[in-house]
C-alpha cells in the first residue's frame, strides 16, 4: 500500500523514459504525449541541449539562497524582461506561488493608493491554483469546497464580458485589478478575443487598475507568439508564469511592469527556493533553445495544422460541441462528460486529458511536428467517434427498456 497522500486519480500508468513527445510505460509500451506534463515539457523530453545544461549546472551547485548574488537569477530575468516587454521577475516555484504573489502585488498597489480593502476583478470559469488566496481567485467550487472561509476581495464576472466589467467599475471603488487568462486552460480552452482583451486593458487605463494576465498556462510560446496578450497587440502590468518556463525544472515568476513596478520593495516577498541556480539554468536554458529552434513558429504552424485536421474530421459530428484554441492549446469539447476516454487513449498509446468534464485538452511539447501533430489527430479521432458511438447505442437501449 502506498503511503503518498489520496489527493490525485492517477490513470494505471507508470512512464519510465520520454524521448521528444514519445514516452514508454514500465512495460515498454511507446504513447504520443500530447499534454506534456500539463504543458510543462516545453521541449518535450531528454531534450540533449537542456539535458547537458543541467547536468552540468548540477555538477557546479544547485543552490546558494537569495542571501547571496544571483548572477544566472538576473540573466533569466533578462531574457523574460525581454521577451514579455515588462521590467522586473520575482522567482518562485510554481504557478499558484506566482498567482500568489500576483494578487499581493495588486494589494500592494491598492494599499499604496490608500485603498483600505482592495479588490479584484476575475473571471467565471477561471483557475488561478490552489493557495487560500488563488482558489479564492478559481471559479471552481470542487477546488473551494470544504476549505472556507474564502479569501475576501474577489469580484467574478463573465468571460469576454466588457459590459460587465463597466458594471464593477461604475459601482466599486475598491476594484485596483483585473485578473484574467486571456486563454483558461483549466476552464476548458475558452479563448479569450482579442478586442475584449484591449478594452479590458482600455479599462484598466481609464481607471488606474493593473491589468494582470495569467499566462501560466497559455504563455511562453504555446500559443505561437511568447504570450497570448501579444496576439492583441497590448502590455499587461502583471504576468505571472510557470509550468513550461523551465522545460522541466518546477519554478515559477511574477513579472511586473507598467503601474506595477516598483510596488514590491526589499521584505515585501520571499522565497526560500524561488530563484535557485538550477531552476535559473532551466529557465536560460529553455527560452534561448525555443528561439534558436524557432519554436514559436513551430506552435503557430502545427497547432494550425492540428485545428484543421480536427475540424476536418470531427467538425460537424453529433455530440461534438466544440474545436477550439491557439496554436498548440487546443480543446474538443463533446456535449457530455467524457473522462472515460483519458483511458481509451492511453490504450491506444495517445496521453491527453480531460478538463472540465467534458473538454478533450491537448497541450503537446513544442518541439512537435507536423507528421507528429497529425498522428494526434488520427489517433484521437477515432477514439472519440467510438465513444460518442457507444454513448448513442447506449441512449438507444435506455430508450427501448
Amino acid at each position: 500500500m502506498s503511503h503518498v497522500m489520496h489527493t490525485y486519480a492517477r490513470q494505471p500508468v507508470a512512464f519510465v523514459r520520454g524521448q521528444g513527445v514519445w514516452l514508454w510505460d514500465e512495460a515498454g509500451k511507446k504513447y504520443l504525449d500530447a499534454l506534456s506534463g500539463i504543458a510543462v515539457n516545453t521541449l518535450g523530453h531528454n531534450h540533449p541541449r537542456l539535458t547537458r545544461a543541467l547536468t552540468e549546472q548540477i555538477g557546479r551547485v544547485m543552490h546558494t539562497s537569495n542571501l547571496f548574488q544571483m548572477p544566472l537569477q538576473e540573466q533569466a530575468a533578462d531574457r523574460i524582461a525581454q521577451i514579455s516587454g515588462l521590467d522586473e521577475v520575482f522567482f518562485c516555484n510554481s504557478g499558484l506561488e506566482a498567482g500568489e504573489a500576483t494578487i499581493k502585488v495588486a494589494r500592494k498597489y491598492g494599499h499604496d493608493r490608500g485603498i483600505a480593502e482592495p479588490a479584484i476583478i476575475v473571471m467565471e470559469k477561471a483557475f488561478h491554483g490552489r493557495s487560500l488566496a488563488t482558489l479564492s481567485a478559481t471559479a471552481s467550487r470542487k477546488v473551494q469546497a470544504g476549505f472556507e472561509p474564502l479569501v475576501q476581495g474577489f469580484v467574478r464576472v463573465p468571460l469576454n464580458d466588457l459590459d460587465a466589467v463597466r458594471q464593477v467599475a461604475a459601482h466599486n471603488k475598491n476594484v485596483v485589478a483585473v485578473f484574467v487568462e486571456p486563454i483558461q486552460g483549466e476552464g476548458g480552452i475558452n479563448v479569450s478575443r482579442m478586442d475584449y482583451l484591449r478594452g479590458l486593458k482600455e479599462i484598466c487605463d481609464q481607471n488606474e487598475w493593473l491589468f494582470m494576465s495569467d499566462e501560466i498556462q497559455c504563455g511562453l510560446g504555446r500559443s505561437g507568439k511568447w504570450f497570448v496578450y501579444q496576439h492583441a497587440g497590448i502590455l499587461p502590468d502583471v504576468v505571472p508564469l510557470a509550468k513550461g518556463l523551465a522545460g522541466g525544472v518546477p519554478v515559477g515568476a511574477c513579472v511586473v511592469g507598467g503601474r506595477a513596478k516598483g510596488v514590491f520593495k526589499p521584505g515585501n516577498h520571499g522565497s526560500t527556493f524561488g530563484g535557485n541556480q538550477l531552476a535559473m539554468c532551466g529557465v536560460i536554458t529553455t527560452l534561448d533553445t525555443m528561439k534558436d529552434e524557432g519554436m514559436l513558429e513551430n506552435a503557430g504552424k502545427v497547432g494550425d495544422a492540428m485545428l484543421a485536421g480536427l475540424n476536418a474530421s470531427l467538425g460537424g459530428v453529433a455530440g461534438v460541441a466544440d474545436i477550439r484554441g491557439m496554436g498548440l492549446m487546443i480543446g474538443v469539447e463533446l456535449d457530455r462528460p467524457c473522462g472515460e476516454l483519458v483511458k481509451m487513449g492511453l490504450d491506444a498509446g495517445l496521453v491527453f486529458n480531460v478538463t472540465a468534464e467534458n473538454v478533450i485538452r491537448l497541450l503537446p511539447a513544442l518541439v512537435i511536428s507536423e507528421t507528429e501533430g497529425r498522428e494526434v489527430v488520427e489517433r484521437l479521432v477515432p477514439l472519440v467517434k467510438a465513444f460518442l458511438a457507444q454513448g448513442t447505442a447506449r441512449q438507444k437501449i435506455a430508450a427501448a427498456v
